[in-house]
């Protein structure tokens, strides 16, 4: 063979080889150090503050940082520690600080939307969302942890089967285990016509406006009583 022939072959084969890979890997975590200023006014807040510890603390993506959680439980030992646009990874990177460190009694979880909007796969999100539950248990076997399910939204639509199929595997989940609860905020954000309702949502289709924040206030004032 010749010299020519060996390198035109060598060539298709390293192409080949690259497609394959970009078809096959995984996609890769985002640097969780993108949201570390955030977490660091966490841990200056709580040098400076004491924080209850029978709490209810809100963990998350920015659903949980933009609810005016304080407000919409006003006789609840509330701690938020929702932070930017996380994925669960980003979580679970700095889960000493947004969860470990607080003795709660209840957890409030709502993160996945980013992950699945970010082309992780339904698999991948489910698994990242076990194994944060699995190390929540393992240091706080009798906390009752809820989930709050990843919502529809307009502007991502397109992900909403996958989005849908996270949602119910995690549902079957939660149902395992006592301590794990499942919150359908999802279905109320729909319209008759089975679509993201705008009116419950800001004008970036993505974020609950106090409408949508209401909808989740009255379901989850509910569960948190039965819970008491």
């Amino acid at each position: 063979m010749s010299r020519k022939w060996r390198f035109l072959r060598l060539t298709v084969l390293l192409s080949m080889t690259g497609l394959y890979l970009m078809a096959g890997s995984p996609v890769p975590d985002p640097d969780p150090l993108r949201y570390q200023t955030e977490i660091d006014a966490f841990i200056q807040w709580d040098r400076k503050n004491s924080t209850p510890g029978d709490a209810v603390l809100f963990v998350g993506s920015s659903s949980i940082r933009i609810w005016k959680t304080h407000d919409a439980f006003p006789g609840l030992p509330v701690i938020n520690r929702g932070f930017g646009g996380a994925h669960i990874s980003d979580m679970l990177y700095f889960y000493e600080h947004i969860i470990q460190k607080y003795d709660a009694d209840v957890i409030v979880f709502y993160c996945g939307d980013n992950d699945v909007a970010g082309k992780k796969s339904v698999n991948r999100v489910v698994e990242d969302y076990k194994t944060i539950v699995q190390k929540i248990l393992k240091d706080n076997p009798d906390v009752h942890l809820i989930y709050l399910p990843i919502k529809p939204s307009v502007s991502r639509w397109q992900f909403w089967e996958e989005m849908h199929q996270v949602n119910q595997i995690i549902r079957k989940y939660q149902a395992s285990n006592e301590h794990l609860h499942y919150l359908d905020t999802a279905s109320p954000l729909l319209n008759s016509e089975g679509r993201p309702d705008p009116e419950l949502l800001l004008k970036d289709g993505l974020h609950l406006n106090d409408r949508g924040y209401e909808a989740w206030n009255r379901l989850l004032s509910a569960l948190l009583k039965e819970l008491e």
